[in-house]
């Protein structure tokens, strides 16, 4: 584990990953455990037949959201291009800690694929009607393909979260399930909502 976070309990946290790391589901046993909000990026920014919100609605949405929740919350999912600093720990109602959720490329890859296989066959809906197409995974663009684009990205997460840490950022770096399982045990249980 890697940490350059503050000493103090984070309030408000941004968690960050490969597809197929985990985000999402640390993110919802994070809220859980502190009785804290979550948000989930991926929601905000895709809007209905996979296109792209308006830019402006989706950071409107993401100033509302920390604007109501000062107290804390947690948001899961990458989206810097999109965000242009909102959450960036240092700003105004920004993260006290963005963990970064680094499991190995090969669990990272059986979990994407674990997953795609299931949301393609049973049809789950992700957001706003959105679902993964079993036609996606013959797809050689990783835009179009969320395997390859696991497999692809993998490598420039890490380089941008190793500078990241590098340069002092508050970043906690969980490598393996059994760091995850450790942080989130850490957590302080906050007051039932």
């Amino acid at each position: 584990m890697v940490v350059n976070a503050p000493t103090t309990p984070p309030a408000r946290i941004r968690i960050v990953g490969t597809s197929g790391s985990g985000k999402s589901r640390l993110a919802e046993d994070v809220a859980a455990r502190m009785h804290i909000a979550r948000l989930e990026l991926d929601a905000v920014f895709w809007d209905a037949g996979w296109t792209y919100r308006n830019l402006e609605e989706a950071r409107g949405r993401v100033r509302a959201f920390l604007a109501a929740h000062p107290e804390g919350w947690v948001a899961d999912g990458n989206w810097n291009s999109r965000l242009r600093g909102l959450m960036e720990p240092g700003t105004a109602g920004g993260a006290d800690v963005v963990v970064w959720v680094d499991h190995p490329r090969r669990v990272v890859m059986w979990r994407v694929l674990r997953r795609t296989l299931r949301r393609g066959i049973l049809r789950e809906e992700l957001w706003h009607g959105n679902r993964e197409s079993v036609r996606s995974w013959l797809k050689w663009e990783p835009e179009d393909n969320i395997i390859r684009w696991a497999w692809t990205s993998y490598p420039g997460m890490r380089r941008r979260m190793e500078a990241r840490i590098a340069a002092g950022d508050p970043v906690l770096r969980l490598r393996g399930q059994r760091e995850v399982d450790d942080w989130v045990r850490s957590l302080a249980a906050g007051p039932a909502a």
